[in-house]
């Protein structure tokens, strides 16, 4: 199944759209766990090294009473343990905020917390001996023994930042590992599609560059056929103009010496004769108008821009009506036209449009019944649709396109006169509009003409 190049390049850019949304979502998502990991290794870090701080100093603070009970230097007392245990202190503090959102490193926190202010209180009291030359062998085991419970407090913090570090550790190593792939993957993706784009709408250029050269081609054979065309139709208009004017002047002889005969030797004819010579003069009568219907069909619809103009249809009909008022009057017919709108277009081309239609309202009256006419309109957008419904004998359905071809007809010569060619005319009139017309019909029940004809006609005409 073939895939129009709209399609495809609205496709590719479609994926590669959501390509770039993917992949961005994943670097956002990774880079977001990286850094999350790195905090919390960054912590743990810190959790570490503060612990360590701690302990270091505990036991830098035993060591030091050691050296001054072994040399009874007081170097070894400075700084004090009331200032060493508020160096701790705020080592402890630290480790408070750090650990903030972990429940189980506050509580071991707590304990180790008081495990310190312990060992405060021996490390103060210890000084206090030693300053007035005091050896009590069981504070030292005492002392040593509170170390050992903090030692087993830190471990056991420091166990669960390892355990924790070393998950980071492996999350870290699992993210950076995809990272690369992650990045490589999407940016391959959107250069194949990028390639792809480029190829598709390369291709397209150049397809829309051989269709403009086609199309220029096309474009001037067409003009030159309507050159050929303009001058075939002025041909054939100067040619029905004048096969009309030297038809006339044969029929004009047939028809004065016709009337010459008859009347110079009307009552020395025999009857055969005179009916003979009754019957061409019908026919050259119907030949008359058979040539001039001939003249105004070719003539019909022939409208250029010029000639266009903003035509008030109320007021055409209203025209028509008064110009047909006696062959209404003889029908007793009744005419009701609705308010219709202005229509750009030819005044005298409308004019006959609706002059054919209402005249053949009139021929085809119901003897039985007045004759009614009801003309409306309908507007929508930049279309109207003018409604011509009469009540006259209508017509069988089956015949609806053929009463618009040229000399069709219904009825018989004798039933009703006309050549077939008035409603050919007002087709031809619609379609130079740029409309379209049709026509409903019921036997008995009279028929309905729908015209169908843009408001304006800027839009053709450019």
């Amino acid at each position: 199944m073939h895939i129009p190049v709209q399609k495809k390049i609205r496709l590719g850019f479609f994926i590669a759209f959501t390509v770039i949304i993917v992949a961005s979502i994943c670097s956002f998502l990774v880079t977001k766990t990286l850094l999350d990991n790195a905090r919390w290794m960054n912590q743990t870090i810190e959790i570490s090294k503060s612990l360590e701080v701690i302990t270091k100093q505990l036991k830098d603070a035993e060591s030091a009473l050691r050296g001054y009970r072994l040399t009874q230097d007081t170097a070894f007392l400075r700084p004090t343990m009331q200032e060493r245990s508020i160096k701790i202190e705020e080592e402890y503090m630290l480790l408070r905020r750090i650990t903030a959102d972990s429940r189980r490193q506050q509580l071991h926190l707590d304990t180790l917390k008081k495990l310190l202010e312990k060992k405060y209180q021996q490390l103060i009291a210890g000084e206090a001996k030693l300053s007035v030359r005091q050896t009590d062998t069981s504070a030292v085991q005492e002392g040593e023994k509170w170390m050992d419970k903090i030692d087993l407090k830190v471990q056991d913090m420091l166990h669960i930042e390892n355990a924790k570090l070393h998950q980071k550790s492996r999350l870290q190593d699992f993210f950076s590992a995809i990272w690369i792939p992650v990045i490589f993957i999407s940016s391959l993706m959107a250069i194949l599609i990028g390639i792809y784009s480029y190829v598709t709408l390369t291709r397209e250029f150049r397809l829309q560059l051989h269709i403009e050269s086609r199309l220029k081609s096309y474009q001037h054979d067409l003009q030159q056929n309507i050159k050929l065309l303009n001058k075939s139709n002025e041909e054939l208009e100067q040619f029905a103009y004048v096969a009309s004017h030297d038809l006339q002047e044969p029929l004009r002889k047939i028809s004065t010496f016709s009337d010459r005969l008859q009347t110079k030797y009307g009552e020395q004819l025999p009857q055969e004769a005179s009916d003979l010579i009754v019957r061409m003069v019908g026919a050259v009568g119907r030949m008359r108008i058979l040539i001039n219907d001939l003249l105004l069909f070719s003539r019909a619809g022939r409208i250029t821009p010029e000639h266009i103009e903003k035509v008030d249809m109320t007021q055409v009909l209203q025209e028509v009506t008064n110009d047909l008022e006696v062959s209404l009057q003889e029908k007793k017919a009744v005419v009701h036209i609705a308010p219709l709108p202005v229509i750009e277009g030819m005044p005298t081309a409308f004019h006959q449009l609706f002059q054919n239609i209402i005249t053949n309202a009139i021929k085809f009256a119901d003897p039985g019944r007045q004759l009614v006419i009801n003309i409306r309109a309908e507007q929508e957008n930049n279309q109207c649709r003018i409604y011509i419904e009469d009540n006259g004998i209508g017509f069988d359905p089956a015949y609806a396109e053929r009463i618009f071809l040229l000399f069709q007809r219904l009825h018989g010569m004798s039933e009703y006169s006309g050549t077939g060619i008035g409603l050919a005319i007002c087709k031809k009139i619609v379609d130079s509009h740029h409309g379209h017309i049709t026509a409903l019909g019921s036997p008995g029940k009279g028929a309905t003409f729908i015209i169908e004809l843009p408001l304006t006609q800027t839009l053709y005409n450019e």
